[in-house]
């Protein structure tokens, strides 16, 4: 009875959050079409363009009230006691939720975001430590009938401090330890709740060291190494978010970056920050960082592994730098800049000095250039004014513009173009020879040179790594005009040091959400440690934290991925899942030819049960499974159709990595691990995709550390 009364209290509470939020939304489309009308009779705002900026404020309001996230309004509830640890909360009940809730800025909310200093209690106390909490309450929703908002179905009470009092969900008890969320079944029921559609956000069950992650400050840049089922990727986005809320305008000067490992990925995370009204933020993969096409950089041909392999390395980044520096000459003759029926002097010997000394200070290729000649027109002005007092503004300017200053320029410090530059280089043996001299042997030299080098730059058959190559020549001829304030770089272990290092020139004045799994390094020059790694990404010394404790992935699943640990080149610990439930099975078949058909039967015994499929296998095998399911009836998807109804993926391994399905269906691990040079490091993905139920089934023997 005292439940029921609660959740009969509670219910009114939602209504009265969502009838607010509906005056909220009407009040504010009414501001917009009065405020236009008193701006333009009235003209209240006093000029034009205080009426547009305030009428863009309006308008913007309005918006974002009328695209508010359909959800629950909160979905948590603190209840803070009277003692001196509840400070300035005493007595105070917050109802926690993704976004505030107010009637008004000055009006006390009805609901706390989840990002606001005190709604940190509401995910780190515990019965030890309870931080003037009483009472945590968490509350239990399931889909409204026909499409309408979700419905409060339970509330479950933590008694933490001395007042508190437990009830449960719909009657169960709640963990009785405090500080328990893993303990609470409203929380266990969310994380095991079926996977069908993009990626949603963990508000609801952030656990206190992801916790301590997401907040950490703008100013830090933070490392997360964590195993598969661990949260990283929400980490992540969480951190965002927060970032956004804590520190809007030193964000708003510099924009957020999220860079994700492929368009899959990025479709399936796409709803995560829009739902927690973060909408302004730019989600990409490399190549967009990159964006050659519109610098007239057009990828019409492939490397080899092998050349591909040079490309990424960090040897490059001298490489070129030789490269570009090559044109930079030591003057060897005077120059004489006409002044009217006057000719000025410059020397050899000094203007050599000038052109070492600004070598030696590593400016930008194109600053060095101006500086040179800034320095040259110093020395025109000390000239002028021994003979006749301090030359004016304008004649530095047109001596500056002079044919001669101009000509010495070219002639010591050129422009140049990144297309340019690496032409040569891997169009000119002798070129290629000087920059890589004791950086890459004869054989690598080779690999890198163009068979038949192209008649012009705009005919150039440029490679996916030679845009890498020209965005480093880029910017050491330039600082790029994009500096992110924030950048969450996900599955960062496969980056190359030179993607690295173009990540690092677009954040030379913001910090970094660094998140991975070296495990899961899959690309041929894939991270084997983080302070190498971080190091080229500009930030070392940045802190790693681990995270080991998986809540998504079922221990059985857990277990066997851990086996294959010792055969990867890398070192991390273990992963562990709190998760005791889940489904693991593995089965041999008679032949090859019979792997389509068994995969048709898994697929179907997984639609029995609730949750998305995925059927996963090496790449070359994904046609034959796809038209197999098809012919069966069962309609099927690719990877990153996140919008559909379909509840089957089929996806080739190399896609898998990021993403999550209740139930996978696994073909010939050993294909998985044949087909690329760290097939090994690949199988240990596609083994930790599955959240409820992993079935392998094979024809060939699996790989040894799988065996038994």
């Amino acid at each position: 009875m005292e439940l029921d009364t609660e959740l009969t209290g509670e219910r009114e509470y939602v209504d009265a959050c969502r009838a607010a939020l509906d005056r909220l939304v009407r009040g504010a489309q009414d501001a917009v079409l009065d405020g236009a009308g008193v701006l333009d009779e009235e003209g209240v705002s006093g000029d034009g363009a205080s009426a547009e900026a305030l009428g863009r404020y309006l308008r913007s309001r309005a918006k974002e009230l009328r695209e508010e996230p359909e959800g629950p309004p909160f979905f948590g509830r603190l209840d803070f006691g009277t003692g001196p640890d509840a400070g300035d909360h005493a007595g105070q009940r917050y109802y926690i939720g993704r976004r505030r809730l107010a009637e008004h800025p000055s009006a006390p909310p009805l609901v706390l975001d989840w990002r606001a200093p005190v709604s940190r209690a509401f995910y780190q106390a515990t019965a030890l430590e309870p931080r003037g909490v009483d009472v945590r309450r968490r509350f239990g929703w399931a889909p409204g009938a026909r499409g309408a908002a979700e419905e409060l179905t339970g509330l479950e009470d933590e008694p933490l401090g001395d007042g508190g009092r437990a009830s449960g969900e719909n009657g169960g008890g709640g963990d009785g330890e405090g500080g328990g969320a893993l303990g609470s079944g409203i929380v266990a029921s969310e994380i095991e709740r079926p996977r069908v559609g993009p990626m949603r956000d963990i508000v609801a069950t952030i656990q206190p060291e992801q916790d301590d992650l997401v907040r950490t400050g703008l100013a830090e840049t933070v490392c997360v190494q964590g195993a598969p089922g661990t949260g990283k990727t929400a980490v992540g986005l969480h951190r965002a978010a927060y970032l956004l809320y804590t520190y809007p305008r030193r964000i708003e000067r510099g924009g957020l970056l999220v860079v994700g490992p492929n368009r899959a990925f990025l479709g399936y995370i796409s709803e995560v920050l829009p739902s927690l009204g973060e909408v302004g933020v730019r989600q990409c993969v490399m190549a967009d960082v990159l964006d050659g096409a519109s610098r007239g950089w057009q990828v019409r041909a492939e490397d080899g592994p092998r050349a591909a392999g040079i490309k990424h390395g960090a040897r490059m980044a001298e490489v070129l730098e030789r490269a570009l520096y090559a044109r930079v000459r030591t003057p060897d003759e005077p120059v004489a800049v006409p002044d009217g029926s006057y000719r000025w002097r410059l020397g050899a010997g000094e203007l050599s000095d000038i052109v070492a000394e600004t070598r030696e200070q590593a400016p930008p290729y194109e600053t060095g250039r101006e500086r040179v000649r800034a320095r040259a027109v110093a020395l025109l002005r000390a000239q002028a004014e021994r003979r006749a007092g301090p030359p004016d503004n304008e004649w530095l300017r047109r001596m500056g513009r002079t044919k001669a200053v101009k000509e010495f320029l070219d002639a010591a410090w050129p422009r140049v173009k990144p297309e340019h530059v690496l032409a040569e280089l891997l169009g000119d043996p002798d070129a290629l020879a000087r920059a890589a001299d004791g950086l890459l042997d004869a054989e690598e030299q080779k690999e890198l040179l163009w068979s038949r080098p192209p008649r012009s730059f705009k005919s150039a058959r440029w490679t996916a790594a030679d845009l890498v190559l020209l965005d480093e020549i880029a910017g050491r001829i330039a600082h790029p005009e994009e500096s992110y304030g924030h950048m969450v770089v996900d599955e960062a272990q496969d980056l190359s040091p030179m993607e690295c290092r173009a990540l690092a020139r677009r954040s030379r004045f913001g910090s970094l959400t660094v998140l991975g799994d070296l495990a899961q390094g899959t690309t041929p020059w894939a991270a084997r440690t983080w302070p190498e790694q971080l190091r080229h990404l500009g930030a070392e010394g940045a802190r790693v934290a681990p995270l080991t404790t998986g809540f998504r992935v079922p221990a059985a699943i857990v277990e066997l991925a851990n086996r294959m640990l010792g055969s990867l080149d890398v070192e991390v610990p273990p992963a562990r899942s709190l998760r005791r439930d889940g489904e693991l099975r593995i089965e041999r078949v008679a032949s090859p030819a019979a792997l389509a058909p068994a995969a048709t039967e898994a697929v179907r015994a997984a639609l029995e049960r609730e949750g998305s499929v995925g059927v996963m296998a090496a790449d070359a095998r994904v046609a034959e499974v796809r038209a197999a399911l098809e012919a069966a009836g069962i309609a099927t998807g690719a990877a990153g159709d996140t919008g559909t109804e379909t509840r089957v993926t089929v996806l080739p391994a190399s896609l898998a990595k990021g993403l999550e399905y209740d139930h996978v269906v696994l073909l010939e691990p050993a294909e998985v691990v044949d087909a690329e040079p760290r097939g090994t490091h690949r199988l240990y993905v596609v083994l930790t995709r599955a959240v409820s139920a992993l079935h392998v089934l094979h024809a060939r023997p699996l790989p040894g550390a799988l065996e038994g």
